[in-house]
């Protein structure tokens, strides 16, 4: 078998400032196992844990390290919601699954900020609500259409109008914004070897360099190859999510791999600071292309959106989100801009969550569409219940088909012309 290769993490600023991991060794030895998990992200860590909990002990299988991928490199927020709004979610999916689609994912920031306080992972994580923050009468009226159907259901959120969103985040840019009690921030770096470490803690195995080369039945077990090794498993999760191979047919093509970028500032003066964000919510715009950030307990700045479709390692690369984050802030040129890098993250082509089971014991989940921190952790403890047998229907989200997406092999192209395009129409508010 092909030795692993073992990738460096991206040069974030989180890879300089997390907790230190708790060792994950390359698995050397066959394995027979009730559960193998493919993945060390969120998702297949948040599953462990939750299985470990209920006496099942899994075993995760990872190509690099746990929090290697988008769950160690993302903005670091913790959003509440799906990407549609809650009506448009009835209306996909029936008012008795969409009602409970609403309430699981308006759930999973508080789901995970409890997990976090449960099992004391240090991770700096807060509570200071989301904005979903408009700049445009058309995102404006779509933010204030939202607000009220939460309001209906009784959700801690509040419209705030222009003046507000001056005082909450020192612009003139915004026109409203919704603010969602319920979300917050953390380090997710810190938070995915905090997972890592509690899933050991409770009896799971991880392992780290071992890379999942094929997947098939062997009898009534799954078969899976790693480099050194074969493991047995009455059970698998695939959790690849952005970096989903043809480890499994079609699904690769039923999701677009997006690079989503980070710049970071050093830490900023307490004045500077105060000004931008003075009560600490994070914050992502409802446009063209996605911009959110965040203030940290650091005073950094961080600056996410979609970036290139390729690998980035310095602050240079993410140029646009540097002058763009000056355009909010003037007081910012001739700050330090200290990180740059990326991640790939995956959307969907109806902007759902999917989980999928194309056959017998065989669970997949992927497509977070940039929400994944907390839905994805959410989503662990809803995947075990099903792996440990609980009926398809009681889980919180839809199980479909595999559809992969018309055209798939043109993706980056279609990606980088959107976000082009984006770019273009936000900076003529059209």
């Amino acid at each position: 078998m092909n030795a692993p290769i073992r990738l460096p993490l991206p040069p974030s600023l989180y890879a300089d400032t997390a907790v230190q991991a708790t060792p994950t060794p390359l698995l050397t030895s066959d394995r027979s196992v009730p559960v193998a998990i493919i993945g060390g992200g969120f998702t297949g860590l948040s599953t462990a844990l939750h299985l470990a909990e209920q006496g099942v002990l899994a075993t995760v299988l990872e190509a690099q390290e746990p929090g290697w991928g988008a769950s160690g490199n993302n903005g670091g927020q913790t959003n509440p919601g799906l990407k549609n709004d809650p009506d448009q979610i009835e209306r996909d999916f029936g008012a008795d699954l969409g009602r409970r689609m609403i309430e699981f994912s308006y759930g999973t920031t508080n789901f995970t900020h409890d997990l976090i306080r449960r099992y004391q992972i240090p991770c700096e994580a807060r509570q200071n609500g989301t904005l979903r923050a408009a700049y445009n009468e058309a995102s404006a009226a779509a933010i204030e259409t939202t607000a009220k159907q939460c309001i209906r259901r009784g959700m801690p959120v509040k419209l705030l109008d222009a003046a507000e969103m001056r005082q909450m985040t020192g612009s003139d840019r915004y026109l409203c914004a919704m603010l969602d009690a319920r979300g917050g921030d953390l380090h997710p770096l810190s938070y995915a070897r905090g997972l890592a470490r509690a899933a050991i803690g409770a009896g799971v195995a991880v392992h780290g360099e071992t890379p999942a080369l094929s997947l098939r039945r062997d009898g009534g077990r799954w078969r899976i190859e790693t480099p050194r090794a074969v493991v047995l498993a009455d059970k698998v999760l695939l959790a690849t999510n952005g970096f989903t191979d043809d480890l499994w047919p079609a699904l690769r093509r039923s999701i677009v791999p997006v690079f989503s970028s980070i710049a970071a500032t050093a830490p900023l003066s307490e004045t500077i600071a105060r000004a931008i964000m003075p009560t600490r919510p994070v914050l992502y715009e409802s446009g063209h292309i996605t911009v959110y950030y965040r203030i940290d307990q650091h005073n950094r700045l961080l600056m996410g959106g979609r970036g290139p479709m390729r690998w980035i390692s310095k602050p240079t690369d993410v140029a646009y989100l540097i002058s763009y984050a000056e355009r909010l802030w003037p007081q910012l040129k001739g700050v330090s801009w200290t990180h740059g890098w990326n991640s790939r993250l995956a959307i969907t082509a109806d902007h759902y969550p999917h989980v999928h089971e194309p056959a017998e014991n065989l669970l997949i989940s992927l497509g977070c569409n940039g929400r994944g921190v907390a839905l994805s952790t959410a989503m662990g403890a809803e995947l075990a219940r099903r792996l440990i047998g609980g009926p398809k229907a009681e889980i919180d989200m839809p199980v479909t088909g595999i559809k992969p997406i018309p055209m798939h092999a043109f993706w980056r192209v279609g990606v980088t012309a959107a976000v082009l395009t984006g770019r273009v129409r936000d900076r003529l508010g059209v």
